[in-house]
């Protein structure tokens, strides 16, 4: 119900109600007739303003009044309404201008911080790489400062660039090399075709796994391991020649360098490690093969008898003599003791050599050539007796087994030929996959297994050829094979820059 002024019968702003009539008024009104006339204006009673009472009421909102009465005032209305709808789309335009700026400087910093990010992750793999390369080197027995170059092995008074002359095979040596070749066979035929005990039996072999691997012995930035050999007295220690021009020598027992031998100025491609001494033998592209003293790390000789890359070379069982052949057409066979040159004899179809290795009683010795030949050579005679055709490709990897009745083979053809030594034929050829390449090969010392690494490590038990296991470990391909003592374990080497050992977990 709303309340209405008895004097001016409209809704009242501030009401108030009279004691004696008990009607409201506007207080307004009320006082003015108050004033003028003393009494309760409905009444008719004396009255005083204040005994007036004050009504409590929400306060009233009076309508608004019409204004688009007429034409001209809607008009008005309406451009009113229009000029505010543009100032507000033109506020609008100027905040999504500033938000698009804002966001393109967002996301131009967000791209160089991902190009940042991007370069902090490869400093953070360089750096980790490096940290592999030097963690484990603390083991590294610490060499003078300074190496000097050893003289060269060479006539006296003639410059570094000449080559050495050869001063011949004396009878001394051949007697020499003929009473190990006695020795040997003897040893040989004692043992018969026993096998030692402690050798591997084939179906562990099928349980080797990869127990370690080592990627931090050769440089990060130059990539890749080439040769690899394995001290046949003490099996924890092992030699790899890298794409970095260094050879190392690693404790596989203790996982440290031993040492860093740094001379060549090419790439090292073929390392052996001696038998019986803490020496080391290294060729390289760069001609030169050196003789190094692991403890001090320095070269003790530096032998130049070739004028092309050395691409093989395999130490007498006598451990005094070296052969080695090279692109330069010749095979050497030379003395490590003295660092003279004995004899250098051309190939018979006068073609680059690619790898050599002596039969286990040191008299006769094999090499490969560009043109896929193996051949037999007489090491007393100097001479060629016999030769293996059957490759395709230049032979990439030879090796004698521990009896002495075979030879296996291998070129670029995807496979592998064995070869009677006795029958002077080709009795088995292990066939590869399409495109598969062979870049070493290696029998244990019982000779009762083969190994082959390079796309990727395989182990073979001889006589009955059979495939045991297949190592697919690494990314790129293998170059180097060789087991340990009595099989427990094989290492091989790869173009990934790691060493991995294999062996029974």
């Amino acid at each position: 119900m709303a309340l209405v002024c008895a004097l001016t019968n409209e809704v009242p702003e501030a009401p108030v109600l009279s004691p004696y009539s008990g009607a409201v008024f506007e207080r307004r009104v009320i006082e003015k007739y108050i004033l003028e006339n003393g009494c309760d204006p409905i009444s008719g009673k004396e009255l005083k303003q204040d005994e007036l009472i004050e009504i409590k009421t929400p306060q009233v909102v009076k309508p608004k009044p019409p204004s688009a009465t007429s034409i001209p005032a809607t008009l008005k209305t309406m451009q009113d309404e229009w000029d505010a709808l543009m100032i507000h789309s033109f506020t609008q335009r100027q905040q999504l201008q500033t938000t698009r700026q804002e966001l393109s400087h967002a996301l131009y910093q967000h791209d160089a911080a991902c190009r940042v990010i991007a370069r902090l992750k490869k400093e953070l793999t360089a750096a980790r790489e490096a940290l592999a390369t030097l963690k484990p080197q603390a083991g590294i027995v610490s060499a003078p400062s300074m190496i000097t170059e050893p003289a060269l092995a060479a006539e006296a008074g003639s410059g570094g660039a000449h080559q050495m002359e050869q001063a011949g095979m004396s009878g001394d040596v051949i007697q020499k090399l003929q009473d190990k070749a006695t020795v040997l066979t003897q040893e040989r035929k004692k043992r018969g075709r026993t096998v030692p005990d402690e050798l591997i039996t084939p179906d562990q072999v099928k349980n080797f796994v990869t127990v370690a691997s080592h990627p931090g012995l050769h440089s990060a930035s130059v990539p890749g391991i080439l040769a690899l050999d394995i001290n046949s007295a003490d099996h924890s220690k092992i030699l790899t020649g890298g794409n970095d021009k260094n050879a190392t020598v690693f404790n596989k027992d203790t996982e440290q360098v031993v040492a860093i031998l740094k001379g060549h100025t090419k790439k090292i491609t073929k390392v052996i490690y001696h038998p019986n001494e803490d020496t080391v033998i290294t060729g390289s592209p760069d001609m030169n093969i050196r003789i190094w003293h692991v403890p001090t790390s320095q070269t003790q000789l530096l032998l130049r008898c070739h004028e092309g890359p050395v691409t093989g070379l395999s130490l007498h069982p006598t451990g005094d003599y070296l052969l080695s052949t090279s692109s330069d057409k010749h095979w050497a066979f030379s003395d490590i003791r003295t660092g003279r040159l004995l004899t250098k004899v051309i190939d018979t179809a006068e073609v680059g050599l690619t790898t050599a290795q002596f039969h286990p009683d040191g008299l006769i010795f094999g090499t490969g050539t560009v043109d896929s030949q193996v051949k037999i050579w007489d090491l007393k005679e100097q001479s060629n007796v016999a030769n293996f055709p059957g490759h395709t490709g230049p032979i990439s990897a030879i090796s004698f087994s521990e009896n002495g009745y075979y030879l296996a083979t291998a070129a670029d053809d995807a496979c592998v030929k064995l070869w009677d030594l006795r029958k002077l034929k080709n009795f088995k050829t292990i066939q590869l996959d399409d495109g598969y390449e062979v870049k070493d090969l290696c029998f244990d010392q019982s000779g009762t297994y083969l190994a082959i690494a390079g796309t990727d490590v395989r182990v073979y038990l001889c006589k009955q050829w059979q495939d045991l296991k297949v190592f697919n470990d690494h990314t790129a391909l293998a170059t180097g094979v060789r087991f340990g003592k009595h099989a427990q374990y094989l290492a091989s080497t790869s173009m990934d820059r790691t060493l991995k050992l294999y062996a029974i977990e």
